[in-house]
């Protein structure tokens, strides 16, 4: 059975606006060796729209530095499920676009043999964590306390007595520090 990871960068004080964060070659490196460890990535249309075209054109022209090249590579060649009620068309080859309910088809795709899954952004992460279907976090905590934007947690419903245990900290020379915590 494929693991669901949720990754994401944030504040000290919980925010996870992409804007307020320190994105350098170090945290670049951090994403690139996650993506070649997982099969798949999941996202909503917000996300998927911040990301593509974006990253598959870096990819394709090579016009960032050879981290975030990288990381732009790793990012294009990985398939990829988007999940939105309303979004018909516009998506890219490697892209599935779902209107089902999100709990039945990440059961379905945890289920598929393969590397374990990743999901980024925040509203389909709140809800999949308020469903119980996230098994890994990794967090990477920038040195800043942004004082407003989008918190993490907000507006979730947690499951109750949501236990999580750290098992690798890394810290990076920016001060940020990438956290990777299973659930209990």
């Amino acid at each position: 059975m494929r693991n669901l990871i949720f990754a994401l960068n944030i504040t000290l004080d919980g925010c996870c606006d992409h804007t307020k964060q320190l994105a350098d070659d170090e945290l670049h490196e951090y994403f690139t060796r996650l993506l070649q460890d997982v099969g798949l990535l999941v996202f909503g249309r917000k996300t998927y729209e911040l990301m593509v075209p974006f990253w598959p054109e870096v990819a394709k022209n090579q016009s960032m530095t050879q981290a975030s090249n990288d990381f732009a590579i790793a990012f294009d060649a990985l398939p990829k499920v988007v999940f939105s009620r309303s979004w018909e068309s516009g998506a890219a080859g490697n892209t599935r676009i779902v209107h089902t309910d999100l709990r039945d088809e990440i059961l379905r795709l945890k289920q598929e043999p393969g590397k374990d899954m990743l999901v980024g952004g925040v509203n389909i992460p709140s809800q999949l964590i308020e469903l119980g279907l996230v098994d890994e976090y990794r967090f990477v905590v920038s040195p800043i306390i942004a004082g407003e934007g989008r918190r993490l947690v907000e507006g979730v419903h947690l499951p109750d007595g949501l236990q999580l245990k750290l098992v690798e900290a890394t810290p990076f020379k920016s001060g940020s520090i990438a956290l990777r915590y299973l659930r209990q």
